[in-house]
């Protein structure tokens, strides 16, 4: 029984070692794009005021920084199931679901991006 939840806590420690450096780093870069808003200044910009691109552009980077966070959780769930399954047919199966639909929502939010990157800077 001790070993079931050495198991556990270790997957769960490990997993956490892995997602508490990227969280930082997330919050990191979003706080200092949020603190760059203020200073800017662009030549059709009054004092103080700012600008829609720096605005959209902050919003959509915070907007794929959760995203990235969302697949990297889906992504150890999905895992944690495979492992667990204990050749149970049912539950990799369940597993192997959650992995496509995590890659294929990346994929989607991904190419999301391009098109709107590619848009916004043809307009602007």
């Amino acid at each position: 029984m001790s070993k079931k939840y050495f198991k556990i806590f270790s997957a769960v420690l490990s997993s956490a070692m892995v997602v508490s450096p990227l969280l930082a780093l997330a919050a990191t870069s979003a706080l200092d794009k949020l603190q760059d808003i203020g200073s800017t200044k662009g030549p059709y910009q009054q004092q103080g005021s700012v600008g829609i691109g720096t605005v959209t552009g902050t919003a959509v980077s915070a907007a794929l920084a959760l995203v990235g966070v969302i697949f990297l959780i889906l992504m150890i769930y999905a895992g944690y199931n495979w492992m667990t399954a204990r050749g149970e047919e049912e539950k990799v199966e369940k597993a192997k679901d959650t992995i496509t639909r995590a890659f294929i929502g990346l994929i989607i939010v991904v190419g999301a991006y391009a098109i709107w990157k590619f848009v916004f800077a043809s307009l602007f």
